[in-house]
């Protein structure tokens, strides 16, 4: 997608068809009001008819007006002026591409910048058509020969005015990276577990690598897992003819001996559940198992592409869950590389197993801060559906700073707790703790069996597994948390 910021007259922009709002009193935004006194009060005269009321998200295609240099103009309906937050922004913003691509049109240019934003400036703004925008036009076509309805939009154009270049430019280029971050994390999400396996995800992070002078890799291989003692880890690949692997992508962007934010995502490339086997209806979708992963890549991707001055560590323990002969079985004990043994009462449960090794390894690098994020409980969308990821940890402030972020971001957290009582609900009489706490507070046992791996360094936990997919008739990857952890990051440069 060709993105450009362009401030030219309005008369003399190339393109097939110009974005401009309308509120729900019926008054036009600036430039729809300019366009409406060129062609002869024609979107008046359209308005007046009652075609379009200015609703959130609403929009009319207006195919022909006279006197003008271009063929079309789209109204997007805004709500009431006094009411225009974020949220309701990105809606008229996805209301107005869905209609630009659903036409056909192959290049369109957005004024709704022009428009005040509650809390929001013009950077944020323009990075938001390009995130939305990005989004809606994203088609997966790896594993396909034909390509039915595929989009024919290619170039979007951002008008703002000769003084807002600068800011708005700010803004083009954290879309890009963000939306270009988004993109890779569902790509590779998208793809089935017999093609995005362990090994080619570590393929893809060397690729990443070798885009920027900032960036190494290491991928650590079952051997070298074996050596550290990470039992936990590589139990969960004992099923799976795919070797295990753990990703570890440097970012240096900051002080050469600055300390680095750590994020940690689940690379499961696909889970069946092991011994304890899922049903099969839907099991499919466990190719999503490996989103946390997926939105890592993405995450680093984007930070090198804006360069932020931040030290970033990506870490992705990435294997397959299955059954197998030498498979983990309910009742089996492992050694984590803590050297916490760990009872398997569900070899469901593995997503932890992966990540518990892998926050005692984040130990390694004297992390000023390390967040994990991963598609881990079923019980998560119980409990928060699929609007918030769920949020744990136990530093205050850097909770604090997720949640502030998801708001900016409009990538939303829900910050659940960690009390000492749910501890008790992972005690066994066999090993220093279990895997599982039964039926109750899953998502919270979950975080709470983390959170023993994570005392010696500030820590957040992300349970994505509602957010990361859309299931249904619109399956496919989110790419979320990407937006947020990118949000985040863009912060810590501002602190």
């Amino acid at each position: 997608m060709d993105y450009s910021i362009e401030s030219l007259p309005l008369d003399k922009l190339q393109t097939d068809c110009i974005i401009v709002g309308l509120y729900e009193n019926l008054s036009l935004t600036p430039s729809a009001s300019h366009i409406n006194q060129c062609s002869q009060n024609l979107i008046s005269r359209f308005i007046e008819r009652g075609d379009c009321k200015g609703k959130v998200g609403e929009t009319a295609l207006i195919n022909w007006l006279p006197d003008t240099s271009f063929a079309r103009v789209l109204l997007v309906g805004l709500g009431k002026s006094d009411e225009m937050n974020g949220k309701n922004y990105r809606n008229a913003l996805a209301a107005a591409i869905k209609a630009i691509r659903d036409s056909g049109l192959k290049s369109a240019a957005c004024t709704l910048t022009e428009i005040n934003v509650e809390k929001r400036d013009l950077t944020w703004k323009t990075r938001q058509i390009v995130e939305v925008f990005d989004d809606a036009l994203y088609q997966f076509k790896h594993c396909k020969t034909v390509i039915e309805n595929e989009y024919k939009t290619d170039r979007i154009s951002i008008v703002v005015s000769e003084n807002q270049q600068a800011d708005a430019q700010t803004g083009l280029i954290q879309g890009q990276a963000i939306a270009g971050g988004v993109s890779l994390a569902k790509q590779l999400a998208d793809l089935p577990g017999n093609i995005c396996t362990p090994t080619y995800l570590a393929e893809q992070a060397q690729s990443i690598a070798e885009r920027f002078a900032s960036m190494s890799v290491e991928i650590l291989e079952e051997a070298d897992m074996e050596k550290l003692g990470m039992g936990a880890l590589l139990s969960v690949s004992r099923g799976s003819r795919q070797p295990a692997k753990l990703i570890a992508l440097n970012y240096h962007g900051g002080e050469k001996h600055g300390k680095p934010i750590v994020l940690i995502g689940k690379g499961l490339t696909f889970d069946a559940g092991g011994i304890s086997l899922k049903p099969g209806l839907g099991m499919d979708e466990m190719k999503y198992d490996m989103c946390g992963g997926a939105s890592v890549l993405g995450t680093l991707q984007a930070a090198a592409e804006m360069q932020l001055p931040l030290n970033i560590v990506g870490l992705v323990p990435s294997s397959e869950n299955l059954p197998d002969g030498d498979a983990n079985k309910p009742g089996d004990i492992v050694t984590s590389m803590s050297g916490k043994t760990i009872e398997i009462l569900n070899t469901d449960a593995e997503g932890r197993l992966l990540l518990c090794d892998t926050l005692t390894y984040a130990q390694k690098f004297d992390p000023e801060a390390v967040i994990d994020l991963a598609t881990l409980t079923g019980a998560c969308i119980v409990a928060l559906g699929r609007v918030p990821s769920g949020l744990f940890g136990n530093d205050d402030a850097l909770c604090n700073d997720l949640v502030k972020a998801g708001e900016t971001a409009s990538d939303s957290v829900w910050r659940l707790p960690l009390w000492e009582e749910y501890q008790e609900l992972l005690k066994s009489n066999f090993a220093d703790m279990a895997n599982i706490g039964g039926k109750d507070a899953g998502t919270i046992t979950a975080a709470c069996f983390l959170s023993k791996y994570a005392e010696n360094f500030r820590w957040a936990h992300l349970d994505i597994a509602g957010t990361a997919w859309r299931t249904g008739l619109t399956k496919g990857a989110t790419g979320r948390p990407v937006p947020l952890l990118t949000q985040f990051l863009l912060d810590r440069c501002r602190a």
